[in-house]
């Protein structure tokens, strides 16, 4: 083979051994958002999170060569996080030192672009406050399925994995959640305007 050939073959392999390794670090950085994400809405504490961010990792890496390559990994890693949430559940290991609003405004900071101008980022920000204050008072279970859902925005049979129930109670757990989400909000927007009657 010419020289020519030869290197021009060897900046062929170097481009696409580079292109595989930028793929590879670009899911690694979605799998490791999507974990720290999760572990602080279940949590509502940073440090805990970033721990069981960094243990996910840890997990993804270790089995990264068994993964399918043909199907999305945010399933699998957000069951690895549901699983070290439940152990320090189970463990009574959870220490929420801070409300779910604030941890989950860290995360915004840490990984969300912010908004083009101030008066739509004010406004955003607080209809996640609201969103995610009411979140911080449903249980546990009805806060996780729609963070699944609405937030990872992960499919009913991907919920069904994760949760390792059946795709029906997946749906109907969802509905209830969402209709508990509701009225936590319609009943603190309701209080909210009372408060603001009174002292006219």
């Amino acid at each position: 083979m010419p020289p020519g050939d030869t290197a021009a073959g060897a900046s062929r392999s170097h481009g696409a051994a580079s292109r595989v390794d930028d793929a590879g670090e670009s899911l690694a950085r979605r799998a490791r958002q999507a974990a720290y994400l999760l572990a602080l809405q279940l949590l509502g504490n940073a440090d805990q999170a970033r721990d069981v961010a960094q243990e996910t990792m840890v997990r993804f890496y270790r089995h990264q060569d068994r993964l399918d390559p043909q199907r999305s990994v945010k399933p699998w890693i957000l069951q690895v996080v549901r699983n070290q949430v439940k152990d320090l559940w189970r463990r009574k290991r959870v220490r929420r030192e801070q409300p779910l609003e604030p941890a989950i405004a860290d995360f915004t900071a840490e990984f969300v672009d912010p908004a083009p101008g101030p008066d739509q980022n004010a406004l955003r920000h607080e209809k996640q406050r609201q969103v995610w204050a009411a979140l911080a008072a449903m249980s546990a279970s009805s806060r996780e399925i729609l963070v699944l859902r609405d937030f990872h925005d992960l499919t009913y049979d991907q919920m069904a994995a994760v949760l390792k129930i059946p795709v029906g109670t997946v749906m109907s757990r969802l509905h209830r959640a969402r209709q508990s989400l509701r009225e936590i909000l319609a009943g603190r927007r309701a209080a909210t305007l009372d408060a603001n009657q009174e002292g006219a």
